[in-house]
């Protein structure tokens, strides 16, 4: 099964995108035991700032980059909307190692292919 999560909140200040990646980070760890699920996450508008590297958190404080690791590490992929990047002054480098700049395009062909597609 592949799934497609879209993310959109900021990555702090409402709960959308640490609730998105909570779920997938299970999803991945549920389908360890499986080996039969693909997901994509999709950071689209304010949530691309989740991508960031070098977040500094505070202590006992949820950290966005520090999940999005683990859903890289997982076996997820984590794909960041080029324009919305650039919107807020996101590079290549400043992202997440193993996030990658995306695309509509990408976001259209990976919901077409997608078996479901969650929105937060």
């Amino acid at each position: 099964m592949h799934v497609l999560m879209i993310l959109n909140d900021p990555p702090y200040g409402t709960e959308g995108v640490y609730n998105g990646l909570r779920l997938a980070i299970n999803l991945l760890t549920k389908q360890a035991e499986s080996h039969d699920l693909s997901l994509d996450v999709f950071l689209l508008g304010d949530a691309a700032s989740a991508a960031k590297a070098g977040q500094r958190t505070p202590s006992g404080y949820y950290n966005t980059e520090k999940m999005l690791i683990s859903v890289l590490r997982k076996g997820g992929k984590v794909k960041v909307c080029g324009t919305c990047m650039d919107a807020r002054g996101l590079s290549d480098p400043d992202l997440v190692e193993g996030a990658s700049r995306s695309t509509m395009d990408e976001l259209a062909e990976l919901s077409l292919a997608a078996d479901k597609v969650l929105v937060f």
